[in-house]
């Protein structure tokens, strides 16, 4: 007879609530928060709204987009399924999950200033 480990689906909350502890200290997700955080904020494009759902912060965006394509996520669709089932992207994503037209309207909103980010955050 071999034995198994036990598991049971309902039981309740195990993980840690802190985002930051289920990573390991050298995760790049520390990184790229760290490197986002000097980033100057000045170039992108935020649209000004009167009403309605608040929008995501530039520099979350930011870095959700810089962490995503630097692990191979270029879809906007995959982005926002990340967000719910990566880690490493939920912790840059601040437990949050903006929807993909959000992501690609951010994107094409802000290319230049995006490309330019990503190049310092690379250096």
């Amino acid at each position: 007879m071999s034995s198994f480990i036990p598991f049971d689906r309902s039981q309740p909350y195990l993980l840690p609530p802190d985002l930051k502890s289920w990573l390991p200290a050298d995760d790049m997700a520390h990184f790229v928060v760290a490197a986002v955080e000097r980033v100057p904020m000045n170039a992108f494009c935020v649209p000004v709204r009167t009403g309605g759902k608040a929008q995501y912060h530039p520099r979350l965006m930011l870095a959700l987009l810089i962490f995503s394509y630097a692990n191979g996520l270029f879809s906007s669709r995959r982005i926002e399924r990340a967000t719910y089932r990566d880690i490493g992207v939920r912790f840059v994503a601040a437990n949050l999950h903006p929807d993909h037209d959000t992501i690609a309207t951010f994107r094409r909103t802000n290319r230049t200033a995006i490309e330019a980010a990503f190049a310092q955050v690379l250096l």
